[in-house]
């Protein structure tokens, strides 16, 4: 069997191994938080540098 790659985001012409890939699914309330959280899981993982506030824009 082959592997399966996909194409990395960062332009960086490297190829993810698709075992490496999580997609997940955040389901919630209205204002339950659900990009706070989102945010957070990103900033933490280091996909994002800076935290946003929701009320900023």
């Amino acid at each position: 069997m082959a592997t399966q790659t996909a194409p990395s985001k960062s332009g960086s012409g490297r190829e993810v191994p698709i075992e490496k890939i999580r997609n997940i699914g955040i389901i919630a309330h209205i204002d339950a938080g659900k990009t706070t959280v989102t945010e957070r899981i990103l900033f933490y993982t280091k996909k994002i540098y800076k935290i946003g506030e929701v009320h900023d824009g």
